[in-house]
């Protein structure tokens, strides 16, 4: 019985794959009334399931296969009929061919309430879409929730439901700072100075070690790996420390074979700024950095604000520095738009050297464009630098008056 089932699939299968070719093949020649009428005499002929195989095999609407097989049973008159054939390229138009603007403006919507997972490129809003429908009419833009899913979905978010963590407390002016970072970056993009996200990539063995994740190979033949994870001292590990630019989709990784250190966060930074940065800005007088509150670039790192003035001294610059609060730094952009894509590309592929690790980190694309640009920093970057009093009060340092301990502006020095 089983066999008989399996067989009077495989057969059907079989069957809408010749309807799709046959399909392929007049399509060009077809009007919108002749496809449905075709349609709908390959679905007579094809018998039970007729209607479904059709719709597979030619991507038609069910209704638009019905109103054909109501036409064949009433009878077709020939120049008779009161139709108005489109032509070519007819019909409505997509919502957002008509109004270009609507895509950004539902995602200005969502971003300040973006949540992600660092390892996951989806990204969801706690915000309904009934209610971002709403809010895009109040705009100007008439648009249905229906469609404001389907936009949700093109831009990468997705309807998730809640999930149980042991996270802890959160700060009372988390939310109020994810507000306050997000009106910042508008602003610096609207004036057209540059915004960057930075933030380092989780440390990763560098020789023949198991990477999490499959990769296609021939059956039976996995590419062999070390049972144990233990550093290889000759090879050491890589530090990947990245900085991205959500205004032109584009990144710099620097990867750093020492310390993720202060000095290593700001030269990463300035070597962004040399060969991407200041071709893309040439008249930019500001730059603001996103960054997490812990780490090489911490908003208590004595070593990070004196380098940050260096930089700001070096290339003329306004540098200013915005912090996620604590425990949020997996929600900063560099994590979901940069780094999770990085992790897709090398899954299941060992970083057997640190050459390996550049040409996968920069050969990473997204359909949405992304572009990396990639090098292997093999300097050292000593750890217990101290920064004496005295450098540390020569800073040019301005300290908002909304949490000036994670919103702050270092000017150059003249």
């Amino acid at each position: 019985m089983l066999k008989i089932l399996y067989a009077v699939s495989m057969e059907k299968c079989d069957r809408e794959e010749i309807l799709r070719k046959k399909y392929e093949s007049i399509k060009p020649v077809l009007n919108e009334r002749a496809r449905r009428l075709w349609a709908a005499t390959e679905a007579e002929a094809f018998g039970r399931g007729g209607q479904l195989a059709l719709v597979r095999a030619t991507g038609l609407a069910r209704a638009t296969i019905q109103k054909g097989l109501k036409e064949l049973e009433e009878g077709i008159v020939e120049n008779e009929t009161k139709e108005r054939i489109r032509k070519s390229g007819g019909g409505r138009k997509r919502i957002t061919e008509s109004n270009p603007k609507l895509k950004s403006a539902l995602e200005q919507l969502v971003a300040p309430t973006t949540r992600g997972d660092p390892e996951s490129p989806l990204r969801w809003t706690s915000k309904s879409v009934r209610q971002l429908a709403a809010e895009l009419k109040q705009q100007g833009h008439q648009v249905s929730y229906h469609k404001v899913a389907h936009l949700l979905a093109e831009i990468g978010y997705s309807l998730q439901a809640n999930k149980k963590t042991k996270e802890g407390s959160s700060h009372p002016d988390r939310n109020a700072q994810f507000e306050y970072i997000n009106t910042r970056v508008t602003d610096f993009q609207q004036r057209g100075q540059p915004v960057i996200s930075v933030d380092t990539k989780k440390k990763e063995n560098v020789g023949d070690f198991k990477n999490g994740g499959r990769e296609w190979h021939p059956k039976r033949k996995p590419e062999k790996v070390r049972t144990y994870d233990f550093v290889d001292k000759e090879l050491g590990k890589a530090i990947p420390y990245g900085v991205y630019d959500p205004t032109t989709n584009t990144g710099w990784v620097s990867i750093g074979v020492d310390h993720d250190t202060g000095d290593f966060a700001i030269a990463t930074i300035e070597r962004w700024w040399e060969k991407m940065g200041k071709l893309v800005y040439p008249d930019a007088t500001e730059l603001l950095i996103t960054a997490d509150g812990g780490g090489s670039n911490s908003s208590r790192a004595r070593l990070w604000k004196v380098r940050l003035q260096q930089l700001a001294s070096y290339t003329g610059l306004r540098i200013t520095v915005s912090h996620f609060p604590p425990g949020t730094s997996k929600w900063n952009k560099i994590e979901h738009r940069m780094f999770s894509h990085i992790s897709m590309n090398w899954r299941g592929r060992p970083l057997t050297t640190h050459e390996v690790v550049v040409n996968l980190i920069a050969n990473t694309t997204t359909r949405q464009g992304l572009k990396i640009q990639a090098e292997l920093d093999q300097n050292k970057y000593p750890i217990g630098v101290k920064i004496t009093d005295e450098e540390f009060e020569q800073l040019k340092i301005k300290r908002d008056e909304f949490h000036g301990d994670w919103n702050y502006t270092i000017s150059p020095k003249e």
